[in-house]
């Protein structure tokens, strides 16, 4: 699929605050290498390298679109698939927000991961998981439908990301240290249909992109759904909850 950088950031803001919450509950006072996995267009690859100036900074991402956008000095961008990066070295921190639930497979990419951690570094990983959310559900329900199943079928991942004790189980032999927590955010959106600009940009993205032309009526079939799940305040704005997962693991 194709990102559209534009489109993701529409919500910048909201988008980062989770980021941001995850780098604050890293205590690691000087790590020497730090990679950022799924960096996209850089937004927080930058913060990590403002934290952390003396650090030596990798930013990864599969996107060409999102590195393009990505041109800040002192970090070393890479374009690599994420499922498959197996890099020879370890790292002080590997950082990951809001990308590891894109990959069909990600407990064994943990498992790599917490390989690639040098001793006294940690793991952090924040991933979304507001997959039951009317959000998430009308996209799944709408996609198997009689109408577009048979395109859009393959592409379903109803639940991507697991319970919190899942990860636990799978990192506890692992680690020295884990803290997992979930935050859910009342996002107050403004804009017309912004749940559904919001998803546009992120679950939305590869079921338009596998639709090709098509894509527009299986949008518009999903905006009137999404609209009538959240409506609109008598303020004018539309209040999305949303949940995410974070896990900072030390080594």
């Amino acid at each position: 699929m194709s990102w559209d950088p534009l489109q993701y950031a529409r919500f910048a803001g909201q988008r980062l605050r989770p980021a941001l919450d995850l780098i604050a509950r890293i205590g690691l006072d000087a790590p020497q290498t730090i990679v950022d996995l799924g960096c996209g267009t850089g937004n927080v690859t930058r913060i990590l390298h403002s934290r952390w100036p003396d650090a030596q900074i990798t930013g990864v991402d599969s996107s060409r679109e999102m590195l393009a956008e990505a041109k800040e000095t002192g970090i070393v961008w890479e374009q690599s698939d994420l499922s498959a990066w197996d890099p020879k070295r370890k790292f002080d921190l590997i950082y990951s927000n809001a990308t590891l639930h894109w990959l069909p497979d990600h407990l064994e990419l943990f498992v790599r991961l917490a390989r690639k951690i040098a001793a006294g570094g940690a793991l952090a990983v924040q991933m979304p998981r507001n997959f039951g959310a009317p959000s998430h559900t009308l996209i799944h329900e709408l996609a198997l439908s009689a109408q577009w199943r048979d395109a859009l079928a393959p592409l379903v991942r109803p639940q991507p990301v697991l319970e919190p004790a899942a990860y636990y189980d799978l990192l506890a032999p692992l680690a020295s240290t884990l803290d997992i927590w979930e935050t859910e955010y009342l996002q107050v959106l403004e804009g017309e249909n912004p749940v559904a600009e919001w998803t546009k940009g992120t679950w939305l993205a590869p079921l338009l992109t596998e639709l090709g032309p098509r894509s527009g009526s299986f949008e518009a079939g999903y905006r009137r759904l999404v609209a009538a799940a959240y409506p609109r305040q008598s303020d004018g704005k539309t209040l999305f909850p949303f949940r995410r997962l974070f896990i900072v693991a030390g080594f």
